[in-house]
């Protein structure tokens, strides 16, 4: 029986709120920033409530107002940031479903020697093997391109030791049953194991997406050209695009609207992603 303590309750209750309100304080000042005039923010004073510069802020964003006044235009960065989110979760998980199957399934010398040398790999981050990264997708040509921004980030040693643990709680039975109906290795892959993984691949999915979407530095060394840049990497640029004061009120207009694409992924997800974190499916 669970004791009813309401000042418990309470306390609980008051450190949630107050926990909420600490991250959502910032992105409601990016908000309340985006919907007032450049003069009202340089002012010195930080207003906590919105203006009434809001539809003609947003409007010269996704217009070309904005590109018009030197800034770069914002709905092809999104478009960018869209195209290497779901590019990087997309091919992330393809890859690391065929090479956690391969590992578990099939019987090749040096198996486990493979598996550890990708797990290994968690220690080389993109920072740290970041420039012979960019002489090999330099010398191949992918600069300014998708596959630059793309396919040096889709490999995930985190994602192939999650799939090896979901396929080995797999039981045997079922590979047997499978052998015994005729089912060859891609039919027992794509008929039992991906259902299986369902839930484990959504949350992974939603994970992988804001990673791309909110990847940096990697677009700002392999993108020279404004057609490929990305929304994030774009908010530092369009904050210096003008040489005189900050147009704060756009720079902000623009951090709003690339806060929504990962949170429509969340929220739209949200099911999946908490199955996916907290249950396994047999």
């Amino acid at each position: 029986m669970v004791e009813n303590r309401p000042l418990y309750t309470f306390l609980t209750h008051l450190v949630l709120i107050l926990g909420v309100a600490l991250v959502l304080f910032p992105v409601w000042v990016a908000f309340v920033a985006s919907t007032h005039t450049s003069f009202r923010l340089n002012s010195g004073l930080a207003p906590l409530w919105p203006g009434d510069a809001l539809w003609a802020n947003y409007a010269a964003v996704l217009s070309d107002g904005a590109s018009s006044n030197g800034l770069p235009p914002v709905l092809p960065m999104m478009l960018n940031s869209l195209v290497m989110a779901l590019g990087i979760a997309l091919g992330k998980i393809v890859i690391c479903i065929l090479s956690a199957f391969a590992i578990v399934y099939f019987r090749f010398r040096f198996r486990m020697i493979a598996f550890w040398l990708i797990f290994m790999t968690l220690m080389l981050p993109v920072e740290v093997r970041i420039v012979p990264t960019f002489q090999v997708v330099a010398g191949l040509g992918m600069l300014n391109s998708y596959g630059g921004l793309i396919i040096p980030l889709i490999a995930s040693a985190t994602a192939t030791f999650l799939y090896r643990q979901v396929f080995l709680s797999v039981p045997d039975e079922m590979l047997e049953a499978a052998r015994i109906d005729g089912a060859g290795p891609l039919k027992f892959l794509w008929d039992i194991l991906i259902p299986l993984t369902r839930t484990s691949t959504a949350a992974l999915f939603v994970i992988l997406f804001v990673y791309g979407w909110n990847q940096y530095l990697w677009p700002l060394l392999v993108t020279t050209q404004p057609d490929h840049y990305t929304v994030v990497m774009g908010i530092q640029r369009i904050a210096r695009a003008v040489d005189s004061e900050p147009v704060w009120n756009i720079v902000m207009a623009v951090a709003v609207l690339a806060m929504l694409p990962p949170v429509i992924v969340v929220v739209a997800m949200q099911k999946l992603f908490v199955r996916g974190l907290t249950e396994t499916e047999k």
